[in-house]
């Protein structure tokens, strides 16, 4: 690269960089935790080595992997397609315009506090498993779940034990449904999520479950399921079941993913 070239360096080619790297940490943001992500750094493994053969002049080995990555493009829309439809989503589903919306889009990219007691929020979960109360309750992570909780009722409540336990009441007419908790606030109340295909889970499950399921498989939104029948408490992010030994594990699972 010659001197004049690197003297040439705008402020667009800074821009240029700039987004590049931020759409990089944005997919990095999306796909960790998921399996997706040892998917991709094989994907740019395999492209770096693919550069390193060109550079020495190996012709077999980098045309081969140049033909690899050739048709790699399609084969990334197969291997993500959860993850890219994750992305429209929350593209389609945040309003710019609006502005305390358009605060949270850059707050994707801060590191967030904890506000919500996970501790709390477990410790209702078990009391309601113990009365063979029913529950789901889906917590809001980076991704707006404005399209979700315009089906339900708006909310704007202090998240408190007591208040789970009065909306999950068996004669309470806000029983029926998802809550959706962001932050620290309950936003929503009788929320109707999508239910997954009838052969995702097996049949013992039930709509919620079933919903748990849909919703963290579109979104980044994770989920916690009070069984009516047997009083066990799920964690769903994903799309799938986390699996968890006792309530201490369950608790700092939850804090993990936020």
């Amino acid at each position: 690269m010659k001197l004049f070239d690197i003297l040439d360096f705008t402020i667009t080619d800074a821009i240029d960089i700039l987004l590049f790297a931020a759409l990089l940490y944005y997919l990095y943001r999306l796909i960790r935790g998921t399996v997706a992500i040892n998917i991709f750094m094989g994907i740019v493994m395999i492209y770096l080595i693919w550069k390193v053969t060109e550079a020495l002049q190996m012709q077999l080995l980098s045309s081969i992997l140049g033909q690899f990555i050739g048709v790699g493009v399609f084969a990334l829309i197969v291997v993500f397609q959860q993850e890219i439809r994750r992305f429209l989503l929350t593209i389609g589903s945040t309003n710019i315009t609006a502005r305390n919306k358009l605060h949270r889009v850059f707050h994707f990219f801060k590191q967030k506090e904890i506000l919500l007691n996970i501790e709390s929020l477990v410790s209702v979960c078990e009391k309601l498993g113990s009365s063979n109360t029913g529950a789901l309750i889906v917590l809001e992570h980076n991704m707006p779940l404005d399209f979700v909780t315009a089906t339900g009722d708006k909310m704007n409540l202090e998240f408190s034990e007591p208040i789970i336990e009065s909306i999950f009441y068996k004669n309470s007419p806000l029983h029926d449904g998802a809550i959706v908790i962001r932050g620290n606030t309950i936003v929503a109340t009788r929320v109707i999520l999508p239910v997954a295909a009838e052969d995702t889970l097996p049949k013992r499950y039930g709509l919620r479950h079933r919903a748990a399921v849909s919703i963290t498989e579109k979104t980044d939104a994770t989920a916690l399921v009070v069984s009516e029948e047997t009083g066990h408490i799920s964690y769903f992010k994903n799309g799938n079941f986390v699996k968890h030994n006792n309530n201490d594990e369950l608790i700092q699972l939850i804090k993990n993913d936020f």
